[in-house]
């Protein structure tokens, strides 16, 4: 019997969701490097600082983002409630709930004794209060004391954010580009590139710092790997593209006809910085602005990816 198909461009996960996903991997992202960097390679109070704080408003955002966009206010509260992991534990927002509050709790306890020793927080009268209330130094002071302990729980929660973001579009079976196992892995190493770039373009702005020239390096280089893999990536995937579902195939032609995915997203957001970054690598740059555009390009390309992705899903069903 002939089935006749009907294909349609959703249009209810679209620029919104696309910010939640974008601000949750790179939030998540940025914090469970900046911790590790803390832990392994140095020591590093004011980059703990502005990562975290900056991971955590970008989590808020994110979160805040979803949250508005919620037919029912209400059903938060269903969400919120850890026990739903056991009753239902293929709910995929749920789970990215729960990543995103304890990245959150983890990466403020761990940045909490760095800030009781910045001066800044004394100079607000509201802020100076509560730092210097005992309940804060006891916690500050067992923070320092399971310092390791913290951070790794902080780091698993970020790794669980930045591959969550992927799995809940995967668990979607109606749109084809979205259901394939290429979308975790992307997201995912889309999340720490863009991480690496915004670490980036702290460490050469606010903390230009000559004694960081080594961690400098070190996030050119691993954002070096991370590209050179999103691009692979991104061939695998037009070729799973190509050779599936004709709903796959109508995707595929929405993204490689499409001006801003090719040139915005894959041009400027992936090519130009790979190659602004492995001439760095390579024989490095007498001045810092090729290294922070290539950074603001790669921010500005891990958004557009995730643009083109809800854009260009299609629905496909029988009639």
């Amino acid at each position: 019997m002939d089935v006749n198909m009907t294909y349609a461009t959703q249009d209810i996960w679209t620029w919104w969701l696309a910010i939640y996903l974008y601000f949750g991997g790179l939030g998540a992202a940025t914090l469970a490097v900046t911790f590790l960097t803390d832990m392994y390679l140095k020591p590093h109070r004011h980059l703990v600082i502005w990562g975290a704080g900056a991971g955590v408003v970008l989590l808020a955002l994110g979160s805040l983002m979803l949250y508005g966009h919620l037919l029912h206010k209400g059903a938060v509260l269903n969400v919120l409630n850890p026990m739903i992991l056991f009753a239902k534990p293929d709910a995929w927002i749920a789970w990215g709930t729960q990543f995103i509050i304890w990245m959150m709790v983890w990466g403020v306890l761990y940045a909490l004794p760095y800030v009781r020793e910045t001066e800044f927080p004394r100079k607000v009268p509201v802020l100076k209060r509560l730092i210097d209330r005992p309940f804060v130094i006891g916690i500050a002071r067992l923070v320092q004391r399971f310092h390791y302990t913290v951070g790794w729980l902080a780091v698993v929660n970020g790794v669980g954010v930045a591959v969550y973001t992927g799995l809940l579009l995967q668990s979607f079976p109606a749109v084809a580009l979205w259901h394939n196992p290429a979308v975790p892995l992307l997201f995912t190493v889309s999340a720490f590139s863009t991480a690496m770039a915004f670490l980036l373009l702290l460490m050469y702005t606010l903390l230009h710092d000559q004694a960081d020239e080594s961690i400098r390096m070190l996030y050119e280089r691993i954002d070096l790997v991370l590209i050179a893999a999103e691009l692979v990536i991104l061939f695998s995937l037009y070729q799973y593209l190509k050779n599936g579902s004709d709903s796959a195939v109508r995707s595929l032609e929405l993204l490689w006809n499409d001006y801003g995915w090719m040139v915005g997203f894959i041009g400027f957001g992936l090519i130009v910085p790979f190659f602004l970054e492995l001439k760095g690598t390579i024989r490095g740059w007498s001045t810092r602005v090729p290294i922070i555009t290539a950074a603001v390009l790669v921010l500005a390309g891990g958004y557009l990816l995730r643009h083109y992705f809800m854009y260009a899903g299609v629905y496909a069903y029988p009639w």
